[in-house]
């Protein structure tokens, strides 16, 4: 491997002008980015399925374990958009390889655990690397492919998220049957390590901006996402009281936050790309398919194995059908993307995710296994076809030299959407009882549909995509 990638060492640091990296250091490039992904998404999927095993052998309770997953997930909530902005300063494979490091670290940390504590402190250490992963991936894919084909290469990583989220819950389980809970996180650490060491030499290079990092910004967006998120999940679950002042928090966080960005060029809040049209309905897309998706996410297993009567394990293989769905359509919206309006895809993709999900609202105790699960196809076609475009769509509209913000921008509106969605679903539950899925489908449904009508206004504004000059890749010195 190294000498494939020395042959072509000088091809990183490309000159003005460049439209992504030659091959073969593409694809080795291409494979850190993926080898990546893979890790963190499974990482998530795979500790809420080992979360009672773990629980158990750490003689924790149910409600003190859950930190195991919010450790980790808020830790990457609250770093995306700081350390995006990091990326745009000290360049972007830079932060992706530390992240990697550090994420590697991490996982090695937690295989080390005796106690809550100690895996606890060890999952915010993963989500820190994790935070420095995603919130970089974007950027780093569009400097690694040629414009041609960044359609094709965002949807291939939506491949790679799906497949590594469909197959956590099997990987835990095998794992688990064979050997202890430890080694859920220590098969993390040779794969990382693989990992640091492509990155290290395959990612692209990009000079960093020649301005001071925000110190101030960074502390207050993480307190404004982290307040506003561990307040509504708190409200959502115990009840308005409960969740009221760390909402408060977080909105008093917030506004001084926009008071401090919307002075700057370059805030580390990507004020100044919200206000490019197409940028700003295509995150507004997001975080409303996104709450849609979630919504049934939560709901649907519920219903699963209530009302209808199914197993773990059935519920399982139904919930399975949406990931491959979206990974088979995925690559093929990816690559229409690179000819055709994301705002005309984007519509299609979601309405025809509304349709799924309205049909899925439909379903009752007696319907049949397969009844379902082509329902659930449905809505995974119609997401995948939706993703692809859509994040391409944000990924092109931002100036190159702030790629990792219009990065950090995607992953902080995707975790925002879920989060809406898992917040709204739970106050269905206590509001609506039995009914409560149902209702949160229905709602779903109507969700995918309004963000069909906001993709389809952006015809409007967007030209087709058409090749632009990289005019801001410059070699390290």
């Amino acid at each position: 491997m190294t000498a494939v990638l020395a042959e072509d060492s000088d091809a990183v640091e490309t000159p003005s002008g460049a439209d992504g990296l030659p091959t073969p250091r593409r694809y080795w490039s291409v494979a850190a980015i993926w080898l990546a992904m893979f890790m963190t998404v499974l990482d998530g999927s795979i500790a809420n399925v080992a979360l009672p095993t773990i629980a158990h052998e750490l003689n924790a309770s149910a409600a003190s374990s859950i930190w195991i997953v919010n450790a980790y997930q808020l830790a990457i909530t609250v770093t995306l958009l700081p350390l995006a902005a990091l990326g745009d300063r000290l360049g972007y494979r830079r932060v992706y390889v530390v992240g990697l490091a550090v994420f590697t670290l991490g996982s090695l940390g937690c295989a080390l655990s005796h106690t809550l504590a100690e895996l606890t402190a060890a999952r915010v250490l993963q989500g820190l690397g994790a935070g420095g992963i995603m919130s970089i991936n974007s950027a780093l894919v569009r400097f690694t492919y040629p414009k041609r084909l960044l359609g094709r290469g965002i949807g291939m990583n939506a491949v790679i998220i799906s497949i590594s989220g469909a197959i956590g819950p099997t990987v835990a389980a095998a794992i688990l049957a064979r050997f202890s809970w430890e080694w859920l996180f220590a098969i993390n650490v040779p794969m990382g390590l693989l990992t640091v060491a492509i990155g290290a030499r395959a990612l692209p290079v990009t000079k960093g901006a020649q301005r001071r990092f925000d110190w101030a910004s960074a502390l207050l967006s993480g307190v404004t996402f982290g307040f506003l998120i561990t307040g509504a999940e708190s409200m959502a679950r115990e009840g308005l009281a409960s969740g009221a002042s760390k909402l408060a928090v977080g909105v008093a966080a917030g506004a001084l936050l926009t008071w401090r960005e919307l002075r700057r060029d370059a805030p580390l809040v990507p004020f100044d790309l919200l206000r490019i049209p197409i940028f700003g309905l295509s995150i507004l897309t997001s975080i409303v398919s996104f709450s849609a998706q979630m919504m049934a996410y939560v709901g649907l297993p519920f219903y699963f194995q209530g009302p209808m009567g199914r197993s773990a394990v059935e519920t399982g293989l139904l919930m399975t059908p949406w990931p491959l769905a979206v990974a088979v359509a995925a690559p093929v919206a990816g690559r229409l993307a690179d000819r055709y309006r994301a705002g005309a895809l984007g519509g299609v993709g979601l309405a025809v995710f509304a349709a799924g999900l309205g049909c899925l609202s439909v379903i009752g105790p007696a319907t049949s296994n397969l009844d379902v699960a082509w329902r659930m196809a449905l809505c995974g076609l119609g997401f995948g076809f939706f993703q692809s475009p859509n994040n391409r769509a944000m990924v092109t509209s931002a100036p190159l030299h702030r790629s990792g913000a219009a990065g950090g921008a995607l992953a902080t509106a995707r975790l925002l959407g879920q989060t809406a969605g898992a917040v709204a679903t739970a106050v269905f539950f206590h509001l609506a009882g039995t009914h409560a899925a149902t209702t949160a489908l229905a709602t779903a449904a109507s969700l995918a549909a309004l963000a069909a009508l906001i993709s389809l206004s952006r015809l409007r504004l967007a030209p087709r995509p058409r090749p632009e000059p990289l005019d801001r890749i410059e070699p390290v010195a």
